[in-house]
């Protein structure tokens, strides 16, 4: 098939399907459309959910949810540093560790295209699925439905980090008005409405979690589709349409013990949402090194050591007197694991991130890890969080204990608007450490230039709220989209 790309250029998107893991992910050549004779071969129940396979397995992918990523959302942080030894520079991530980075380092252009070439699969699975006549009609909608969640998905990551970015909402030609889409940054406000609309739209067709068999464990549903909605209305300070989605986020309930939810065995269980599916025990269908990058490195490890929580995380635990959720969220040199492994007590750094550790295949590239991404405990904090804003203080304090309760600390003691928000804001940090959001929700909240500052890091205001466009997409768009200021 002839080639040809999404926003032109190689960096972004410079395959459909490069990651063919298995006979179930479908592997065909990037083009602008697929023959009636090619088409032909998927018009069948297996060929559609072939062509949203596609857009998971991306998310296994290296550049989507591994080094770069745990680079941007977490070494960013107060939560981490970057790890490993202090020759290993990890190509970039002592940089974005120090603040440093501009619109040339490496991951967020690892970022940006890995993200596109997602969004590519769920444009070429929402154009293609209604021809796919072969294959049923429900299944055909509720694929579509899981698409339009991915998407958005992708494009709410791209949203947080960068700002206006973009909008590429169908496969595209090579017609002007295409180019010019694929190299025109729109509004940030834009980017929201759209992904609304695709998760409005993804909730329709859904079916709930209890509505999938064995086989489609892991797939998007309707609480998911709800969840990150009410997220997303969170990040615009739209409090009461937050409330509204939590509110709809039913048949979900808290883990009982904190550790279990990060074990194989507590993969996909009653308070996950939507996590990615990683198994070690097939080839390919791992999440690509995310357990080795951030593996105890040296004398006793088994990884490279990146990705290291900070002192001030473990400090912070401790102060709140929450050791349950300490020790199951940081690995320290000499402790014995959950499985009776034991961390060497001469390894390179103090600590490890242990929400990242996998037992059964610790020393294989591909395991069993699978990346959390939307929890119950979120949930109940983003209604805290909504309510709270609202002035319904008294109604957001009984969620915010609910989460306390299964760590096993005390009540909180706030009571009024402001001490309940900052409460409410030191419950995520303990809560979804290493689950890629704290410096997202440092930057949304307004904690990031104290934060950094208390971790000896320095937050420029009015620059670093977003991160930079590639340097290599600013110089392929020739004027048609500026970069983020500061850059």
């Amino acid at each position: 098939m002839k080639k040809k790309y999404i926003i032109i250029s190689a960096l972004l998107l410079t395959g459909l399907f490069n990651q063919s893991c298995s006979d179930e992910f479908i592997d065909v050549a990037p083009t602008e459309q697929v023959s009636a004779e090619d088409l032909s071969v998927y018009n069948d129940n297996a060929g559609a959910t072939g062509f949203v396979n596609s857009i998971y397995a991306k998310f296994l992918d290296w550049d989507m949810s591994t080094f770069s990523w745990i680079g941007v959302t977490s070494i960013t942080s107060d939560d981490a540093d970057k790890g490993s030894t202090p020759g290993d520079t990890g190509t970039d991530k002592d940089i974005l560790d120090a603040l440093t980075f501009t619109a040339s380092t490496p991951s967020f252009e690892s970022l940006f295209s890995s993200n596109y070439q997602g969004i590519n699969r769920a444009n070429q699975a929402l154009q293609y699925l209604p021809q796919l006549t072969g294959a049923d009609e429900s299944l055909r909608n509720r694929l579509a439905g899981e698409a339009k969640f991915l998407r958005a998905f992708m494009y709410f990551t791209l949203v947080r980090s960068f700002g206006g970015v973009p909008l590429v909402d169908h496969v595209p030609t090579t017609s002007t008005e295409d180019v010019e889409m694929q190299l025109t940054r729109k509004s940030k406000e834009d980017i929201y409405a759209f992904i609304e609309k695709d998760l409005l739209e993804a909730a329709e067709a859904l079916p709930d979690k209890s509505g999938y068999g064995a086989a489609d464990v892991g797939r998007a549903t309707k609480g998911a589709a709800h969840a990150l909605l009410a997220k997303v209305y969170l990040y615009q300070k739209k409090w009461q349409l937050a409330v509204d989605q939590c509110n709809l986020v039913t048949g979900y309930s808290l883990t009982p013990s904190f550790i279990e939810i990060y074990k194989v065995t507590g993969e996909n269980n009653a308070e996950s949402i939507f996590e990615i599916q990683g198994s070690g025990a097939t080839t390919g269908k791992g999440i690509q090194q995310y357990t080795q990058v951030q593996g105890a490195r040296g004398t006793g490890g088994w990884g490279w050591g990146f990705n290291t929580p900070t002192q001030n995380l473990y400090d912070a635990f401790t102060a709140e007197g929450d050791t349950e959720r300490r020790d199951a969220t940081i690995m320290k040199r000499g402790m014995t694991l959950y499985d009776g492994r034991v961390v060497g007590a001469d390894a390179d750094n103090p600590y490890y991130n242990y929400k990242a550790y996998s037992s059964a295949y610790t020393t294989q590239s591909s395991t069993d890890t699978n990346i959390r991404y939307l929890r119950y405990a979120e949930v109940l904090l983003i209604k805290a969080e909504a309510l709270n804003e609202l002035g319904q203080t008294s109604a957001a304090i009984p969620l915010l204990n609910q989460v306390r309760d299964r760590a096993n600390i005390a009540h909180t003691t706030a009571t009024s608007q402001a001490a309940v928000r900052t409460a409410i804001w030191k419950e995520r940090r303990l809560e979804l450490a290493f689950e890629h959001d704290r410096w997202f929700d440092l930057v949304r909240t307004g904690q990031a230039q104290s934060a950094m500052a208390a971790n000896g890091k320095t937050f420029v205001v009015g620059k670093h709220e977003v991160f930079p466009l590639p340097q290599t997409f600013i110089t392929e768009a020739k004027g048609r989209s500026a970069q983020n200021p500061g850059y």
